[in-house]
């Protein structure tokens, strides 16, 4: 299958993942999900779904248990809004944690910007005065 087949079959089960997680599943475990991607494998066996999930590391562990378990209807899901496709992949589900690193590292930088306005580095840009006169 071609890469933009794959490409398209990928963004099709994103879409079609992010609504269902988002207005299907009833599991009271499951938080604010959004699906950062998927890859499909080239002989369409196997789909790695990357997740972001926000909340405290204990909530994204209880939804991450939930997504799990919920495997099942999403790929029956997936199944019957692709019902041109012969078979539907495997879903992998991956905890995606790329959204949380970069925003705790913007928020360090906010940190480090801060801190440079409440204490401005010295600049040498006179050289200081040795006793010559």
């Amino acid at each position: 299958m071609s890469k933009q087949r794959l490409q398209q079959v990928a963004d099709t089960m994103q879409q079609i993942l992010g609504e269902v997680i988002q207005y299907e599943l009833k599991d009271p475990r499951v938080g604010f999900v959004t699906v950062t991607g998927v890859e499909v494998s080239a002989d369409l066996q196997r789909a790695t779904v990357r997740v972001s999930v926000m909340g405290e590391p204990d909530e994204q562990a209880a939804t991450m248990e939930g997504l799990q378990r919920a495997r099942g209807f999403l790929r029956k899901r997936v199944a019957e809004e692709m019902s041109h496709m012969r078979f539907v992949p495997e879903l992998r589900l991956v905890h995606d944690t790329s959204l949380a690193y970069s925003m705790r590292i913007e928020e360090v930088l906010h940190e480090v910007e801060a801190e440079r306005k409440a204490n401005p580095p010295k600049l040498d840009d006179e050289p200081e005065d040795h006793g010559r006169a």
